[in-house]
């Protein structure tokens, strides 16, 4: 059985818009046939939207992805794919816990800065109070 599905069964299954399935459309990642105005996405379409927004997650680019995506299209070479895969994902990972790293640490400035304003206007208040 072929598979065929309107643009707003795609959005509803992937809690996303149609604006965003049109956004992926004119970025080229995403290519439904026509028929007239409606939209109809194949399986293939449907399993490189699922590959977006599971990149979008793990916080890769749209180019990244299209990178990836284009990857796996491409049946010559598996290993060496799946290798830049591996190192892309390597990256990632040591950009993201970078991220986190430095939330962590605005965190915790901004808890010092905090505890020092709540210091200073409780020392306010008790001078208000004995004035």
């Amino acid at each position: 059985m072929k598979y065929n599905i309107g643009i707003r069964q795609l959005t509803d299954e992937f809690n996303t818009t149609t604006r965003t399935l049109r956004f992926y459309e004119d970025q080229g990642l995403l290519s439904p046939q026509r028929n007239g105005r409606n939209r109809i996405f194949s399986e293939g379409d449907r399993t490189r939207l699922k590959l977006i927004l599971r990149g979008k997650r793990m916080g890769f680019t749209l180019a990244e992805i299209r990178e990836i995506i284009d990857m796996y299209e491409d049946k010559s070479g598996e290993v060496k794919q799946l290798n830049h895969l591996q190192q892309k994902i390597i990256e990632q990972r040591k950009s993201l816990l970078q991220k986190l790293a430095d939330i962590s640490e605005s965190l915790n400035e901004l808890n010092t800065v905090e505890l020092g304003c709540i210091e200073r206007i409780r020392e306010l208040e008790k001078e208000a109070r004995t004035a």
